[in-house]
């Protein structure tokens, strides 16, 4: 294998290019044919080394786009348009169909007596669905039909019989209103360490620009009365992960962070993550629904930094993989009991 080995080293170093500009036209035809003949059929090759080169004639001139263009135009509009061999008169031919009447024999004819043949001739279309529920004919009318007429007691559906299911109609549902948080003021009350402010909730605020969040985060190093920070939907990419970190190393106060649907790689969860192991005050994380998946590496991270944060009772992430799901679950479910015996002595 050594022999073997040393007599591949010799090949490492070519230059196919120059072996190629060296090669005649008539090599490359050759060389061109050996390739086709090697396998035809192969779907990884270029369609130019599946296929012989049929062409022969020499190319008339360096290509101009413009006068390609021009010259295609040109020819589309001296093309004359095809007449169409019938002519669209609107006019309809055959005649219409008409359901034919099917007439009942006479042994499936029912006779009621008058009085009932009276009340039928004169009763809406809502006794008529009432009737037909009472009955169990549920066929003729819409699920939503029936279920009213037995439900309510009385009549209240006007669609009438019909064996066409209709969609419910739903009131519309109004948006959420927006975030009313004022970023200004949130952040001098950060700064200023406000014993009054104890969340700071920026969630679907997509038009918050980066350097704002990441000052905010500076000024959460020091602040000691902020217990749940929410970032939700704010559009937040790997520098606010990394200004995050850097806060969860100095913050002592925090207990919930929240940063789930937004831009954030699998750098910045890292970094984060790793920031979390030297925090020993956070109960809650949550990191889930990234723009995408942060890969099987940081999967395992996360059931690490588990294992190895007993304060961390409440972490949101879907996993995707078996193991570290499984060691997530176990880690979570260790906290809690951890938290619970201490809540008792």
């Amino acid at each position: 294998m050594s022999s073997y080995r040393k007599e591949l080293e010799k090949y490492r170093d070519i230059d196919e290019d120059e072996i190629l500009r060296s090669l005649s036209p008539e090599e490359l035809e050759q060389l061109d044919a050996e390739l086709q003949e090697m396998d035809p059929e192969n779907m990884l090759l270029p369609a130019g080394l599946r296929q012989r080169d049929q062409t022969k004639k020499s190319p008339t001139g360096p290509l101009d786009r413009e006068a390609l263009m021009q010259h295609l135009e040109r020819q589309a509009l001296e093309t004359k348009e095809r007449d169409d061999l019938v002519p669209f008169t609107g006019e309809k031919k055959g005649k219409p169909f008409i359901q034919p009447k099917r007439e009942i024999p006479a042994a499936e004819q029912i006779t009621l007596e008058p009085e009932l043949e009276e009340a039928l001739a004169k009763a809406t279309d809502a006794e008529m669905c009432d009737i037909a529920a009472i009955l169990g004919m549920y066929t003729l009318m819409s699920n939503k039909q029936y279920y009213d007429a037995i439900c309510s007691g009385e009549i209240c559906n006007t669609e009438g019989i019909s064996s066409v299911v209709q969609p419910d109609k739903y009131k519309p549902v109004p948006d959420e209103p927006p975030n009313p948080t004022d970023i200004e003021e949130t952040l001098r009350r950060v700064q200023s360490n406000d014993q009054g402010l104890e969340e700071v909730n920026l969630n679907n605020m997509q038009d918050i620009a980066a350097p704002i969040i990441t000052e905010l985060c500076q000024a959460m190093k020091r602040n000691t009365y902020v217990r749940r920070f929410s970032l939700v939907a704010t559009r937040s990419g790997d520098p606010v992960a990394n200004a995050i970190a850097e806060m969860l190393r100095e913050n002592r106060s925090l207990q919930s962070l929240n940063i789930e649907s937004n831009f954030i790689s699998s750098t910045g969860l890292m970094a984060v993550l790793k920031a979390v192991r030297e925090n020993s005050t956070l109960t809650e994380l949550r990191v889930d629904n990234q723009r995408h998946w942060p890969g099987d590496a940081v999967e395992m991270e996360m059931a690490a930094m588990l294992e190895h944060c007993p304060s961390i009772v409440r972490f949101g992430y879907h996993f995707t993989q078996q193991g570290p799901r499984a060691r997530a679950a176990r880690a979570v479910t260790h906290n809690n009991e951890l938290r619970r015996q201490q809540k008792k002595t």
